[in-house]
């Protein structure tokens, strides 16, 4: 009837300013609050209570190789002595190994292995490389014959052509460097938190969303923030682990975003970081990276700064970090 209101139309109008509105700022209250006053309801997971260490690459990938050493066993042994630290120094949180011996694991393998865990933390050990410095000295000269011409025009000639003397050396390049995903990698780490939603949700929300449309505007605010979260912590550590490494006078080449490569950290559904500890063609740093003494500093150094990340996590000072870097 003409003097009766449409009752579906308002319907349709209010769900429609409850889903694309109220809701998105319930979501956004409901990070804002979990990050920067630190709320607590007993519904909510413990910020870090389950750490993956990834031990780079493994098996017939040697990775990268020095004078005596291969990349692979550096990266387990730094990666059991780190898991064993952190377990000593943190009781009330677990760590898990994606490998404890000399296996193959692909990528694919190692986010499995870390979103199947339901990790809060993923750190990917690795070792530097950087190709070999090439020289060339000239040591004298040759007599080179050649010809021009045809048939009866043809003549003979010859020439002095220089000769060189060309060898290699180990690049010098030294320093650790710690990777956090390429910021235009986001859509691939909002499809991993897509793809394992129940890794990072407090019951509350989880069933304040359960109903919606994965693909819904509200849904994929969820996901963006959480992305900007993961991606702010990230940062955070990756910053903290340079800091540290500078503390005990290793050369920083600064936390950096990966343009490139490290599938991995995009596809875990957790802040991330690798740990580049050093260069094995380099040998100075080859010596250090296989001593007990250098592995035991980087394992310091990289547990320290993980206390630091705990702490900063228990006490909501986490802020957006700025100063990471880009590399291809």
């Amino acid at each position: 009837m003409s003097g009766q209101p449409n009752t579906t139309n308002s319907f349709s109008s209010s769900r429609k300013i409850t889903f694309l509105v109220i809701v998105p700022a319930l979501l956004m209250m409901c990070f804002q609050s979990a990050d920067l006053y630190g709320s607590k309801t007993p519904s909510q997971r413990p910020r870090l209570k389950k750490i993956i260490v990834d031990a780079g690459h493994g098996g017939h990938d040697g990775g990268a190789s020095g004078r005596f050493s291969k990349e692979k066993d550096v990266s387990l042994a730094v990666s059991l002595k780190l898991a064993k630290m952190l377990q000593e120094e943190l009781p009330d949180i677990e760590v898990v190994l994606t490998r404890t011996s000399d296996i193959f694991h692909s990528p694919v393998t190692k986010a499995n292995i870390a979103n199947n865990n339901k990790g809060d933390l993923f750190i990917s050990i690795h070792c530097n490389a950087a190709p070999p410095v090439r020289h060339s000295e000239l040591t004298g000269y040759r007599t080179e014959t050649y010809y021009t011409g045809k048939g009866r025009k043809k003549k003979k000639h010859t020439r002095k052509v220089p000769v060189y003397r060309t060898w290699t050396t180990p690049s010098q390049s030294k320093g650790t460097e710690t990777y956090i995903w390429g910021a235009h990698k986001t859509d691939l780490k909002e499809k991993a938190m897509r793809e394992n939603e129940a890794l990072y949700l407090d019951s509350a929300t989880a069933n304040f969303v359960k109903d919606f449309d994965p693909n819904s505007p509200e849904k994929m605010i969820l996901y963006s923030l959480k992305t900007q979260q993961y991606f702010n912590r990230s940062a955070n550590l990756a910053l903290t682990v340079e800091d540290e490494f500078k503390k005990v006078g290793r050369i920083s080449r600064q936390a950096q975003q990966r343009q490139v490569g490290i599938w991995v950290l995009q596809a875990v559904a957790m802040p991330s970081i690798l740990v580049e500890t050093g260069f094995i063609t380099n040998p100075e740093e080859e010596a250090y990276l296989n001593s007990e003494d250098g592995q035991f500093e980087i394992v310091r150094c990289i547990a320290q700064a993980v206390k630091r990340y705990k702490f900063s996590l228990d006490n909501q000072k986490i802020n957006p970090a700025n100063s990471i870097t880009t590399s291809r």
